[in-house]
């Protein structure tokens, strides 16, 4: 049993890694040409509808997701039932949109908002057709058929994305990408998912995932708020170009500080919940997870921050520089993050969702108070230092479940951390003097200072013999093994 579940869990790894990489790779194309073709004001005008839409998905999906994964064994009731509900609830919310699309566009005072809203949210419909299939492959840690699916859909609506924006179709070409996407991972997931629903809705069935997702779903509902409510304050306040800045900023910083994390929590999770009632390997598995997370997660954060002019240049062009003050606020937010969703599984894993919503409710509280406070007296950048703020506030409190429900403390978690924070604030700091005493700059000097990063965190890495250095170069080191084995077949 044991090795079997270590087998899937390398597997899933290794599709999730190649799946992300995939997406990166995509996504980087996509900065590279996109943000050529597009403007800070088409960005911009997308981003303001993020929070309606994100709240709206979060409801469609309602934490059921998660407690299908949680529950041992879950029946073709049990998906028929949530299936059937998410495909009502979708059609609801999208008539909520639709009738609320000249409000949201009166908000912003930007008439465009109402159409760009209506015809968007048509995603909502599409994707809660698709969220049980997707969620049983998880439950199975078929990982290979979700990269294959997201990566096809992914490929194919880049490509028409960057003709339409070649073809001056400014922020509908963004809208498009978004229901391309939609549409052939819906389809994608019904052909590869092979599961077909019943003609019937169990309120037994639902009233039981409910127990467990009506708790995740109120979480998530926080949550989502939360993370949106910046780019939702900004929109309003200022003009649609700055929050264009802004999410290309947040983007961008979002790839670096959860790409590792998510392809860790996204093995983690269905993982720790087949060996919940074993604490001890639950430690042992959440150990090892959070320190590769922070070994290669912390240094690239650091990098990014040093070098972020040259980055966004290069990435996107000279007129995207006024993002890059606030993606290296956003990054110091990002050291956080990357360790958030571990932790915050690992107390899903053990079914403590009641706990995930008290807290969840605490730290998200407080963190609206500090981003409103930050915007009150100092504006745009203060906001972002409560963004700041309140993920570290996220995260020692979900270490601080982790330690309450898995018995994994918080010195323990700290102690395992300290020497990969030492390492990496080390190399920043031998880099970022070498920028000031060295007579060299612009890209020369950009890559000094990455082989010099690179350097002094190898060196400090082996030379005092980091645990999370060594679990870490094995984790790749059989990783990569597999992917070239798997790419082979």
């Amino acid at each position: 049993m044991a090795d079997n579940l270590k087998q899937k869990t390398i597997s899933g790894v290794v599709w999730i890694s190649i799946h992300k990489f995939a997406n990166i790779f995509l996504d980087f194309i996509s900065g590279i040409v996109l943000a050529r073709l597009l403007t800070p004001h088409d960005y911009g005008v997308v981003g303001m509808l993020v929070i309606f839409l994100a709240l709206a998905r979060t409801f469609i999906d309602g934490g059921f997701g998660s407690a299908l994964i949680q529950k041992k064994q879950p029946t073709s009731e049990d998906y028929s039932t949530i299936l059937y509900w998410n495909l009502g609830l979708s059609v609801t919310l999208y008539a909520i949109l639709y009738a609320c699309a000249p409000f949201v566009a009166r908000f912003y005072d930007l008439d465009l908002l109402c159409d760009v809203l209506r015809v968007q949210g048509l995603v909502l419909i599409i994707n809660a057709v698709r969220i049980v299939q997707r969620n049983q492959l998880r439950k199975r840690l078929e990982f290979k058929k979700i990269a294959y699916v997201n990566v096809t859909a992914n490929a194919i609506a880049l490509v028409v994305t960057i003709y339409l924006a070649w073809k001056k179709w400014g922020v509908w070409a963004l809208v498009v990408q978004q229901l391309l996407v939609s549409v052939i991972t819906t389809s994608l997931y019904w052909i590869t998912a092979k599961w077909y629903p019943s003609l019937v809705f169990s309120v037994k069935s639902f009233k039981e995932l409910f127990s467990f997702g009506g708790f995740i779903l109120l979480s998530n509902l926080f949550n989502t708020l939360c993370n949106n409510i910046q780019g939702l304050l900004i929109g309003k306040i200022y003009k649609s170009s700055t929050l264009g800045y802004y999410s290309k900023a947040s983007s961008t910083e979002s790839y670096a500080s959860t790409f590792i994390s998510n392809v860790l929590s996204q093995i983690s999770y269905p993982v720790m919940s087949e060996v919940q009632n074993d604490k001890t390997r639950m430690i042992s598995i959440l150990k090892r997870f959070i320190g590769a997370s922070a070994y290669m997660t912390f240094p690239m954060l650091l990098l990014l921050m040093l070098l972020a002019k040259p980055i966004f240049v290069l990435l996107y062009s000279d007129k995207w520089l006024t993002s890059v003050p606030y993606f290296q606020i956003l990054c110091f937010a990002g050291i956080a993050t990357c360790l958030q969703n571990i932790n915050y599984f690992a107390v899903a894993a053990v079914g403590k969702s009641k706990a995930i919503l008290k807290w969840t409710i605490v730290k998200r509280v407080t963190g609206l108070v500090l981003t409103i406070a930050g915007l009150w007296a100092f504006g745009i950048y203060g906001m972002l230092v409560g963004g700041v703020l309140t993920s570290w506030i996220i995260y020692l409190v979900n270490a601080g479940l982790v330690s309450k429900y898995v018995g994994y403390t918080g010195i323990q978690q700290f102690r395992d951390l300290l020497p990969i924070i030492l390492a990496s604030s080390v190399a920043f700091l031998g880099a970022y003097l070498l920028g000031q005493l060295l007579p060299i700059s612009g890209n020369p000097m950009a890559l000094i200072q990455l082989l010099a990063f690179i350097a002094i965190y190898l060196v400090i890495s082996i030379g005092f013999k980091m645990e999370s250095f060594f679990s870490t170069k094995d984790m790749v080191s059989v990783l990569l093994k597999k992917v070239l084995q798997t790419l082979r077949k």
